[in-house]
């Protein structure tokens, strides 16, 4: 049997060595000859006679290289991942967005330094992605959609630096603007700070997310809008926060939310928790892989732990206008 094998492969003695540990000095014969085998049993396809029951022209695997591609350079996907000092963020060049941004929160990080100030930021690109993939400032203008930020500029207000480095284009995705991005997203960005009054450590990950909506027909698909000259900024249809909590004498438990609010108007009289979801549920989602080094038995539901609400401010709205962003879409 492990002659027919063989020979439905195509290898030879030397052919199966150069497979698995590299070629031999000593090229393959291209016409194999071995001794005809038991006739064949189950599936098992029988080989090609030439009269005298011999096998020959078997074709060799090994000539079939399609790793070779790579020569011309590696396609991708490439994640480019940027380290900045309130955030990290890693860049989906597709999309034009975020793939997610995640931030360290705590009770002294959130507090304003002196002289820190958003007025003294603006948005700009971010040179480090290639020209071809990168969101520009141009894609944003007249869109309708706020530049959004992921990891909040309020965020990182314990100095200037760490605040311009939110204003990178590469932290941004399009949100609608009055009454999401400058409306209950800020209410909610604030909750994720004003968390850092019970844990020690707030840990936030934020992101956009393309879901499914059922049509007239019954079927799902998946239809965003795409901005930008050309077009090429996908709008997302939604955005996920997954929030932990964390305290030094809690022994390796921590407190987790995840949240999932679409990309559109909410009324601020809207309960927080409405919008959370079971971790599983992002997961799918978002094709990431959530705090799986964490035992079951020691994730707590935040809501649980902690009032999950927000509290309606008024936040500057005048900001997004002197920065030139478009109006949002009526």
């Amino acid at each position: 049997m492990s002659k027919v094998m063989i020979n439905t492969l195509g290898l030879s003695t030397v052919g199966i060595a150069s497979y698995f540990w590299g070629r031999s000095s000593s090229s393959p014969s291209s016409t194999v000859v071995i001794e005809p085998p038991s006739p064949p049993t189950s599936n098992v396809p029988a080989g090609k006679g030439n009269g005298n029951n011999q096998i020959i022209n078997q074709f060799d695997v090994t000539k079939v290289r399609p790793q070779e591609f790579f020569k011309y350079g590696f396609p991708g996907p490439i994640h480019d991942l940027e380290t900045r000092q309130e955030f990290v963020s890693c860049y989906d060049r597709a999309s034009r967005n975020p793939y997610w941004v995640v931030e360290h929160l705590t009770k002294e990080s959130v507090k304003k330094a002196s002289g820190v100030d958003r007025k003294n930021s603006v948005f700009k690109e971010d040179e480090a992605i290639p020209l071809k993939f990168r969101n520009r400032l141009r894609d944003f203008f007249r869109s309708g959609y706020d530049r959004g930020h992921q990891a909040p500029a309020a965020n990182a207000r314990f100095n200037q630096d760490a605040m311009d480095e939110t204003f990178y284009l590469t932290n941004m995705s399009p949100q609608v603007g009055e009454g999401f991005n400058r409306d209950y997203w800020a209410h909610f960005e604030d909750f994720g700070r004003r968390l850092t009054e019970k844990y020690d450590d707030v840990r936030i990950m934020t992101g956009p997310l393309y879901l499914p909506k059922k049509g007239d027909d019954g079927k799902y698909r998946i239809s965003y809008e795409v901005i930008g000259s050309p077009p090429n900024i996908a709008v997302p249809t939604h955005f996920f926060k997954l929030i932990v909590g964390e305290n030094k004498q809690d022994d390796g438990k921590i407190s987790v939310g995840a949240f999932v609010l679409p990309n559109e108007k909410i009324s601020n009289d809207l309960s927080l928790t409405i919008f959370q979801v079971p971790i599983e549920a992002l997961e799918r989602s978002s094709g990431l892989d959530l705090l799986q080094k964490v035992p079951y038995y020691n994730k707590k539901d935040l809501c649980k732990e902690v009032k999950c609400e927000i509290i309606v401010r008024e936040f500057p709205k005048q900001v997004n206008s002197t920065l030139g962003l478009p109006a949002p879409k009526k």
